[in-house]
Parts: structure tokens; sequence; C-alpha cells
């Protein structure tokens, strides 16, 4: 071979060689891509996303579109070729696989958050869209946690409805901590709840109080709260979505469905964002990949919480209009102005 030609393959060798390691060599990176996106309106694996019992329904039209994000598994080992092509693609976010697993948890520890997210925030989204549309909610008192290795482990459970201590009606939390403290560590307390694993079946159960470690006052172990009571019963049917970005439009896909009139006048909107029980809408993560995986399935508009709005103009996809929100209230404003193509929506500025 002549020098020449060593030196053209040398160097090509090694480029080679290069590119082979870097096709090889894990880095410690996660990537989030565009996901699915349902319609809140329509049907999920056979069954209506939204379903409603023992109230009117109204038909609707049009899309009103939660968006996801897909996301690499904890597991997964990254080339660094891979994570290379990746900060280069407008539809993927290459970002440090801790801020998606954190260190001290497990890939299903982090499931389990995000399920749990997901299900609370399709308790908020109905509370906010029962009272935009003014329909009354009461409150009922329910074992929200029960400690370890009390005496009321084992005994009661999270999702219990109190309905009585010591046969007293409660209907606040602060009402069955003031019927605790009446005893002395030693004594017990009846509790009377509707079981969060047998509804409809009230059994009375006795729990021995102990000396709290701080104060020395009688606990039991559990730590009371509330649960609306609805008076009839809405179920969203939707697997394998976790985190708290739905609740918007889980929200909006409940108004939509319990109220004459039609919200997006066959208009296709996708949107994201949390929600609280008052209706304000708060942030969420990857709104980048969820403006794309919403023009990408056919919107026209997407509702982006406020503080979202910067980083989503960054990467617009062509032909989709990103609308600001702040509140339902908000969402609801602008759906009027989509639906009837009068006055003019608050469009995200960078």
């Amino acid at each position: 071979m002549s020098r020449r030609a060593a030196t053209l393959v040398v160097p090509g060798l090694l480029f080679i060689a290069l590119t082979l390691a870097a096709a090889v060599t894990p880095v410690p990176y996660g990537e989030l891509t565009p996901g699915p996106t349902v319609n809140t309106l329509g049907d999920y694996r056979g069954k209506p996303v939204i379903e409603v019992e023992g109230a009117q329904t109204y038909p609707t039209t049009g899309h009103l579109n939660m968006t996801t994000v897909s996301v690499t598994s904890k597991g997964y080992d990254m080339p660094l070729l891979e994570a290379f092509v990746g900060w280069f693609q407008d539809d993927a976010d290459i970002t440090v696989k801790t801020d998606l697993y954190p260190d001290d948890k497990t890939e299903k520890e982090v499931e389990q958050e995000n399920a749990e997210e997901f299900t609370s925030s399709q308790e908020h989204a109905k509370i906010a869209a029962f009272k935009e549309l003014g329909i009354p909610i009461e409150e009922q008192v329910v074992v929200a946690k029960v400690a370890k290795d009390m005496p009321a482990t084992g005994l009661l459970h999270a999702g219990d409805i109190i309905r009585s201590v010591d046969g007293v009606p409660v209907k606040t939390p602060a009402e069955v901590g003031a019927v605790i403290t009446k005893h002395k560590a030693g004594e017990t307390v009846q509790f009377t709840v509707d079981p969060a694993d047998a509804r409809g079946t009230e059994k009375t159960i006795p729990v021995t109080t102990v000396a709290a470690e701080d104060d020395g006052r009688p606990v039991v172990g559990i730590t009371p709260g509330e649960l609306p009571k609805f008076p009839f019963k809405v179920t969203i049917h939707l697997e394998d979505v976790g985190g708290p970005s739905a609740g918007l439009m889980f929200a909006l896909g409940i108004v939509d469905t319990l109220s004459p009139g039609d919200l997006t006048g066959g208009k296709f909107v996708a949107g994201t964002g949390t929600i609280t029980d008052e209706g304000k809408v708060g942030p969420i993560g990857g709104v980048q990949m969820k403006t794309i995986a919403a023009q990408r399935a056919g919107a026209k508009y997407f509702l982006t919480p406020k503080a979202n709005c910067v980083e989503a103009v960054k990467n617009k996809p062509g032909g989709l209009t990103l609308v600001e929100v702040g509140s339902l209230d908000d969402a609801m404003s602008a759906l009027d102005v989509i639906r009837t193509g009068q006055g003019t929506l608050k469009e995200c500025q960078g």
C-alpha cells in the first residue's frame, strides 16, 4: 500500500471506529418525544373518555384533545450517537435522566406517583367543571393517610369515609381530631366508616389510642381529609397516562358534556395544563413536544398555560395558534371566540 493510500485509509478507519464507539457508548440522558393525543369528547378503547351517569348529557362536536409526551424508560441506556442526533431534532428533547427519574426513586415509584397525579387531576377537573356549571358539591370526611406501625394500621385505610367518631357525626377533619383528643392514651375510639374497598357496607371499628411522641396527645395514626361528594357519577376512561397535565382538558370536556350547546363549534382544539379546584391553570413539562403532537393530530388551536407560553413559542409548529390561558374561565372565553369567530384570541407571546 502506498503512503498516500495509507494516509487516506487510517483516518477513515479511525472515523469508523469513533462512530461505532459513539453508537454503543451509553450516556446518562433520556428523551422526550411527542406522544399520543386523545379527544376528551370522543371514545377510548370502545368507551367514552368522559362517561356521566345520573345526569342529563348533551351531544358534542369537534375536538378537545389532551396531549401527552413519550419518555424513554429509566433503564434505557441511550447511546451517545442517539443523544447527539436528538439534540438537533425539533421533535425530540434530550435531557439529563435524573430530571426524569430521580436517583432516590425507582422507575416503578415514579410511575406510581404519575398515576396518582393523573387520578388527582381528574378529581380537580370534576370539581372545577362543576363549579363552572354551578353544580353544588358536598364534602365528606375521609381517612387521607394511615401512618405505619400505628393503632389504626390495618384497621382503617386511605379512602375510608368517616361517618362518625364515638357516635358523633363528623363533617370536617378538625371534628375528627377533636373527638379523639377527648380520650386518654390507651382508651378506645369507635370509628364508623364506609370502607374504600366496599362502599355501602358501613361498619364500626374500635381503635385504641396511643400517646403522640412529640406532645403526648392521644392519637390513632390517621390523617383525616376531605373528599368531594358529587351529586352524580362522572368517570374518565383513560389508561397508560400519567401526571397532572390533562386537568384543563378534562374539565372542558366535562363542561361540554354536561351543558347544552357546543364549546368548539366543530373546531379541532387541543391543549394542556394542570387545574385546581378553583379553576386555575398551572404549567406543565414538555410543552414543545405537546404542541408538536397536537399539530400532527390535526389541531388548529392549542390552549397553553400562561406560564408555558414563552417556551412554547420558541418552537411553534406551523399552522397552530397558541392561546394563552390562566384559568378555566380564560379557556371558556377562548373557545367562545374560536366557536363564533367573534372577538380576539389572546395568543402566546415570546
